[in-house]
């Protein structure tokens, strides 16, 4: 399966609990922070919840 790379790029303060929660869960802690998961779809969704707070790209 494919890998992709996750770096956060905006800050998760004033956002909903559910988005910090995920951010958390990918291993995301603070801006810049670059981590790389394997491109299943659990890992998709969480992406996809916040999308606008990560940038991704291929492994």
């Amino acid at each position: 399966m494919a890998k992709i790379k996750v770096t956060q790029v905006r800050s998760a303060i004033k956002r909903p609990k559910n988005q910090k929660q995920t951010l958390e869960a990918l291993g995301l802690r603070k801006i810049g922070q670059v981590v790389e998961h394997e491109a299943n779809p659990s890992i998709l969704g969480m992406v996809k919840v916040v999308e606008h707070l990560v940038s991704t790209e291929e492994a």
